[in-house]
Parts: structure tokens; sequence; C-alpha cells
């Protein structure tokens, strides 16, 4: 759930990605570390994109909206105010959410899961898979005295006690002090995990103590298991990113505000070093994304209506190691609150509204050379001193991008082994001479990446 100003309705079901693993796994564990985020896909959909793209791409997780059941209503932050945690939300019931699993896993891919656990509802009602509930009254799982004692809004972000114990947004705030509640949740992650689930995003989680979910996380059937937290960074405020890395990732808000602010206003020259370089959290604990399902809607990040400076973006995120990235794919919208084409069912990849940046031919080859040049330091970085920058990933791989006005022809010195190799932005080939030299044109707004192993396109 991300702060917001806009109206309550608006903001009901805001989240932002936060992925934590524990401190024993610093990034996701295995050699894929890329996340294609299938914002409000229904099961069966992300079960065949596991299957025909995501597998195939080299993705190593598909992150799913939540699951549990949630209020009635068009809008996408019905998703986000649960009334139960059984599975049966607009995306799926528990057949399909399990197949999807199933399926994905013999994709190679592995699932992360959503999860709102800071908050229920904010209202009366009767929810998705028909249980009545009221805003502080779930019967058969919490009553009025499993919620926080401050039924006020959040509204001093200075003020730990007001961010952990008041209403984000007006939501009914769990008291995850409780040992009820602790146990409450984590019997709903633990039969997540009974279907297979891989690893959690945890929204909200600057609003819950970060003792509180160490406790949750200890009960879980595997305490290991891979978490994404929520935590927005906020300069001078009372609760800090870095209190919640011992649970696992934490998502670096400020990787993606300034990834906006250089490919719009500033020179990419100044990526040179980019990460701990900015101040920003250890790579081995840092989420890291171009945008994600609240930014691309309140502007603070760049979105897939910004053309190339959004791809571009993309492109080096994927090329540059810091973080685990994930790659945000949604559904055009001019509403904000506009919930997902067909409940959330996707025909086809750019169809109906879905925008499938995970499978834009940009993105989706990156994610190839990501893992590729997996654990491989920057190398041989070169720029213009503004909007034109190459750097290698040892002798693994080779990125460069023009995000000029006009094309650029220059040769580029790599530390790759003499051959060829397929350009995967263009699909074309490059050749490397025996001192690691290679020439090429850019035109304007495109990229170039070439890695070991991918010798024909």
């Amino acid at each position: 759930m991300a702060r917001r100003t806009l109206p309550w309705a608006a903001v009901l079901a805001v989240g932002a990605l936060v992925m934590t693993p524990s401190a024993a796994d610093a990034s996701p564990p295995g050699t894929k570390d890329v996340t294609a985020v299938l914002f409000e896909w229904n099961f069966a959909s992300v079960a065949r994109e596991c299957t025909n793209i995501l597998g195939p791409a080299g993705y190593g997780y598909v992150q799913v909206s939540p699951p549990a059941e949630h209020i009635q209503g068009a809008q996408w932050w019905t998703s986000y105010q649960p009334v139960s945690y059984k599975i049966a939300g607009r995306l799926g019931d528990r057949a399909a959410f399990h197949n999807m699993v199933d399926t994905c896993h013999a994709a190679g891919v592995k699932v992360v899961v959503d999860t709102v656990i800071n908050h229920m509802s904010a209202g009366n009602g009767t929810g998705t898979g028909g249980s009545s509930y009221t805003k502080y009254d779930y019967p058969g799982l919490y009553s009025s005295f499993d919620f926080d004692d401050c039924t006020a809004q959040i509204t001093n972000y200075q003020d730990r006690w007001n961010v952990q114990h008041c209403e984000l947004v007006g939501l009914a705030d769990l008291d995850t002090g409780e040992d009820y509640v602790r146990g409450a949740i984590a019997r709903y992650m633990n039969d997540l995990l009974s279907l297979g689930v891989d690893g959690f995003r945890i929204d909200a989680a600057k609003h819950m103590p970060s003792d509180d979910l160490a406790n949750i996380k200890s009960r879980l059937s595997d305490p290991s298991v891979y978490w994404k937290q929520e935590v927005i960074y906020g300069s001078g405020e009372a609760v800090q990113p870095t209190e919640y890395t011992g649970n696992g990732d934490v998502q670096e808000f400020r990787y993606a505000y300034d990834l906006k602010r250089v490919f719009t206003n500033e020179n990419l020259a100044y990526l040179k070093n980019y990460g701990e370089g900015w101040g920003y959290m250890s790579s081995g604990v840092a989420g890291v994304f171009v945008d994600n399902h609240d930014t691309e809607r309140n502007g603070s990040t760049l979105s897939y209506k910004d053309g190339a400076n959004y791809t571009l973006a993309n492109v080096f995120m994927l090329a540059w190691p810091y973080g685990a990235p994930d790659i945000n794919s949604g559904y055009e919208f001019t509403d904000h609150d506009a919930g997902p084409p067909n409940g959330g069912h996707v025909n086809a990849c750019w169809q109906d509204g879905w925008k499938c940046q995970h499978a834009w031919p940009e993105i989706q080859r990156m994610v190839a050379f990501r893992n590729a040049t997996r654990g491989e330091s920057v190398t041989n970085w070169w720029d213009n001193g503004g909007d034109a920058i190459a750097f290698g990933r040892g002798s693994k791989g080779f990125v460069a991008i023009n995000h000029e006005s006009g094309s650029l022809t220059r040769t580029y010195q790599t530390s790759l082994p003499a051959g060829t190799y397929c350009d995967v932005q263009n699909n074309t080939t490059v050749t490397v001479n025996g001192s690691g030299q290679f020439t090429a044109t850019l035109g304007s707004n495109t990229a170039l990446a070439i890695y070991a192993g991918k010798s024909s396109c």
C-alpha cells in the first residue's frame, strides 16, 4: 500500500512491491532473479503466460495480484481490501490458483504472491467469495479486538506510532503485535506455501513493525522463504526501509524515482555508479523496478506512457547489476481506479488494453542477457558526458544505450572474446575483433546488447 494524496477510494489498494527473501537469501534465490509482475492478470492467464513467454524468456519469477477474497467492485484496488483469507477473488478460485502454480513451476518459473496482511477493508458488505463482513468484524477470522486501537487515518509520517498503529487511507488496521493475529496471518501464508508458492510480496510492510513481520515469518513452514517488502523511503521519516532488511528484500523506491529524473531531465552519464553509490540500500537486499502499479498511476516514476524513456530505462535496469528487478506488466488506463480489462482475463498481449511490458522485445530479450551476465561486475564504462553510455559485464556481455537526439557511430572497447554476437536489441550480428573492439551505429533512443553464448539471431 503506497502512501497517497488522492481521494481515499483511489488509494484503497495502494501497494508497492518490495521483494524480501530472508537475510540468508540476499536477492531472490537461484540464478534467475527477474520477476514479471502480471498486475491483475487472472490465474488462468498467468499460467498460460508462464508456459508461452516467461519460462522460455528466462524469467525466474512471476508475481501475481492478491488472491484472497476481497470487497466487491470493479476497481483494481478492491484486491487490496481482503475480507477473508480464502482464495476467492476476481482472479480465480483455489483450483485455478493451484493449477497456475503447478503450470508455472513446470515452465521453470517460481511464483510470488502479493500478500495483504497489514489491514482488512474500509467498510461493510459481502465479499467476492460470499463472506459477510463489517469493517472491524470478519466472522471466523477477526473481531474488533484484533485491530489497533487507533481508528483515525495516518497523518504524520514523522511519528512511528502513527504510521504503524493508525489506519492507512481508512483501512481497518490489524494489530500485528497480537499473537492471534500473527497466527492467523501465518496460517494464510502457510496455506499458500502448501499450494507451492515460492515467495511473498508484503504489501504495506512499512505500516507494521519489522519485529511483527519477523515473528510472523518465523511461524511459516519455510521460515527462509523469499520475501519482498514494500517500505517506501521518505527523507526524515520515522520508519526507514533498512529496518526491514533482516526479514528479506526491501524495494528501493529511490531507484525508480531517480531513473525517471535521469531519463527525463538529466544525463545518462550520471548512472556510472548507480546503486550504492547513490546512497541506496545494499544491492543484495534491494528490489528494484522502473514502475509499479502505484507509481505508474501517481506519476512518481516512468510508465508505459513514456515511450523510449520507459523502454530504455528497463533495458538499463536489466543490464545493470544492482538489486533484483521487477518488470511491471499491466494495462492501459485513463481512469486511475479502473480495474483490469475482461476482469483480468488476457486473451492475447496487446489486445483489450493489456500492455504486456514483460513481452516487449526490447525488454524480454534483456532477461536472458541478465541471466547470462549474472555475477559479473561493470567493466569498460564509456559515456559522452551526456545521454550516450556503454558498459560491459566482464567477459560475458556488453550494452550501449543512445538516448541522444541523433544517431551515434563509434568503436566500443569490450572485454568479450573475439567472435560474432547477436545484438538482441536489433536482431543483427556484431563482430568483436581480437582486441575486444567492435564498431556500431545506434539510432536515436535505441540500444545494443550482446552476450556470450548468443552468437546467432
